[in-house]
């Protein structure tokens, strides 16, 4: 795994080595093995290198014979060894065993068609010298990123935010449709990111800039066209071998590697078939908090016993004032999902011992994991979820003595209750409002005059969902919800979270379900076999029937949360009044003063449930200040935002 940067030069202008150099050392973190980096005129291509594979011959940047085509790549490609056997009887000639040359050749004898014969996560960018071409391009499902800014003299791209803005001349102004985006979602979908002048090539995308023009494409994209005539058993046994192919290819590396084992039925099953298929223990990793209600210490001790794995657990409690910044910095542009905490922590722990881990990320995307597929696709099911997990929060602050929050989880779920009876008859509107934190109303009422105005009359998250989901017209109304979390909360979300915390621990994450033939193959079942009634997953239960221990196999999604409302009433409550209500806070000239103190003063006496509300304003300010400390003409207002084209 390793971190790219570069830049090309419209008008001929030498790129500056030292500008390369500098983009590159922002991505240490990603690479701390070797640095590299070439000047060619207008072009500069850098890279620093976590060394994986090929540790001897696998320097980067990397040419092809004659040296007229350069790239600099991130990731892993897993069919790489019948690639080489390939080309080599085609006659190229290899100085190396890395999976990076492949590409190179690929390229020579298919152009930007060569994406289509790679299986791996990957995102590169590669200079064709002849054809004064750039070519940029990420992996099918997004597992690598990579940022760029174009401007009028210039292309300038990343593997991080961070690098980009090494290159001081790409502005630093708020994008206010992304602010939109970020407090509806907690996370910035793709192309936007917080700064307008930069944007993330989208997943299954590529970017070439060739004799003056700019050109973005996709190349791939996954079609839920149910197969009604295979049966479950058949379904499973085709999952099974492509599952164990998907993992024995992960296993492919030239130094020691182990798995994340969180001790649900994803993670779970990885672990038992990479000990089948290595014949050996497995190093494995879990992460639990003090508070035993957010951790699965002990279900994965349960999984690592029936393997016999070298396994390694920690139980922390983070510090939330000195973790914040660290995470801010990071992921270079405001984040609001909590569980990049454990993560990161958990990346840390295998950090010291590994430098690759397998994990089971995709599982509840590929084989409809989430309650929300239940709730939204059994429409008088949203009001009993609603209801469910409203007196489980009574519950447990009864149980616990906390009398105000009792209240305030009462109050959220009278008005969850009432969002799903007004969605009850239009189920693609129930849907986006159970994955929107801060609905469209409440943004209104937080923003200035000058941003509310610029956002009327428009919802861009709405927007962005109906558009996904709209792809799929027609589609049964599960594989609507699928196709949704493909193009925003996994690429966007879930593997941003994986990757930055990974990276900033130079960890190497490894998803088996997230091959791209198997995230195929369960599009092309019927969606009952994947969610029917209250069971998720059904089809993946069955294919690990023989792997896991019952209590593992069947028990319902937790996840790998933290406790938010209680930190951001306790904990971090000092921290962000502070920040929030101070005088010079970025956050002024965008939010309503009045608005925050009294989410902030609801937070505290328990009146109102507004943790989540409070981490994503709080992660923006952090935001803001460490990255954008010193730079002026911040917010910059349109006339009014513009739709989506998707």
């Amino acid at each position: 795994m390793c971190g790219i940067a570069g830049k090309l030069n419209f008008n001929d202008e030498p790129v500056s080595q030292g500008l390369i150099h500098a983009m590159a050392d922002a991505l240490a973190h990603r690479g701390p093995d070797d640095r590299g980096s070439i000047v060619r005129g207008q072009v500069g291509l850098g890279h620093r290198r976590l060394s994986i594979i090929d540790l001897a011959g696998g320097h980067q940047p990397l040419g092809n014979e004659d040296d007229t085509i350069s790239i600099v790549f991130n990731g892993e490609i897993y069919n790489f060894p019948e690639l080489r056997e390939t080309l080599l009887k085609q006659g190229h000639r290899f100085k190396t065993n890395s999976d990076t040359e492949v590409i190179v050749h690929l390229y020579e004898e298919h152009g930007v068609d060569c994406l289509r014969h790679l299986n791996g996560m990957f995102a590169f960018a590669l200079w064709d010298a002849p054809r004064q071409r750039l070519f940029l391009a990420r992996d099918r499902l997004g597992k690598k990123p990579l940022v760029y800014a174009l401007t009028g003299k210039s292309l300038s791209f990343a593997s991080e935010i961070a690098a980009l803005l090494e290159d001081r001349s790409i502005p630093r102004e708020i994008d206010l449709e992304a602010l939109d985006l970020y407090l509806a979602l907690t996370y910035v979908p793709s192309p936007w990111t917080m700064i307008k002048a930069v944007r993330k090539l989208p997943p299954a995308h590529y970017l070439t800039w060739e004799k003056g023009a700019t050109t973005i494409k996709r190349y791939w994209d996954v079609a839920f066209e149910p197969r009604n005539h295979v049966s479950e058993a058949e379904a499973a046994a085709e999952i099974r071998s492509l599952l164990e192919d998907s993992v024995q290819r992960r296993l492919i590396s030239d130094v020691p590697l182990g798995a994340f084992l969180s001790g649900g039925i994803d993670s779970a099953t990885i672990v038992a078939l990479m000990t089948r298929l290595t014949g050996r223990p497995v190093r494995t990793f879990s992460i639990g908090f003090d508070d035993d209600a957010y951790g699965e210490l002990g279900y994965a001790r349960q999984v690592a016993e029936r393997y016999g794995a070298v396994h390694t657990e920690l139980s922390v409690r983070p510090r939330m004032v000195d973790v914040l910044p660290k995470l801010v910095r990071h992921y270079g542009e405001p984040y609001g999902d909590g569980s990049s905490v454990p993560t990161y922590y958990v990346s840390k722990l295998a950090g010291q011992s590994v430098k690759v881990v397998l994990s089971g990320d995709g599982g509840d995307e590929v084989f409809g994991g989430y309650p929300w597929y239940v709730a939204a696709s059994r429409h008088g099911d949203l009001a009993r979820a609603f209801v469910r997990d409203g007196v489980q929060a009574v519950r447990s602050a009864w149980y616990n003595r906390e009398l105000r929050p009792g209240l305030g989880a009462a109050k959220g779920t009278a008005m969850g209750l009432g969002v799903a009876i007004k969605g009850w008859r239009n189920p693609p509107q129930a849907f986006e409002r159970l994955i929107t934190f801060f609905a469209a109303r409440d943004r209104q009422r937080l923003y200035t005059a000058e941003v509310a105005q610029a956002c009327a009359g428009k919802s861009l998250p709405s927007e962005l969902v109906q558009a996904a989901m709209h792809r799929h017209n027609g589609a049964d109304f599960l594989n609507q919800m699928f196709y949704t979390d493909h193009q925003l909360y996994l690429p966007d979300d879930i593997l941003v979270k994986v990757d930055i915390a990974s990276m900033a621990n130079s960890l190497e994450v490894r998803a088996p379900f997230l091959d791209y033939r198997l995230v195929e193959l369960s599009a092309s079942l019927p969606p009952r076999m994947k969610v029917d009634g209250t069971a998720t997953k059904r089809i993946l239960r069955q294919v690990a029937s023989d792997l896991l221990p019952e209590t593992v196999l069947n028990r319902p999604k937790v996840g790998f949360g933290l406790p938010i409302d209680r930190w951001m009433r306790d904990d971090l409550h000092g921290m962000a009044c502070d920040l929030l209500l101070d005088p010079s806070a970025h956050v002024r000239p965008l939010f309503r003063s009045v608005t925050v103190r009294t989410l902030l003063e609801q937070q505290r006496s328990g009146t109102a449930r507004n943790g989540y509300k409070l981490w994503l304003l709080l992660f923006f300010e952090l935001w803001c200040r460490e990255v954008l400390a010193g730079t002026s003409n911040l917010l910059s207002v349109p006339q009014r935002l513009e739709s989506i084209h998707v």
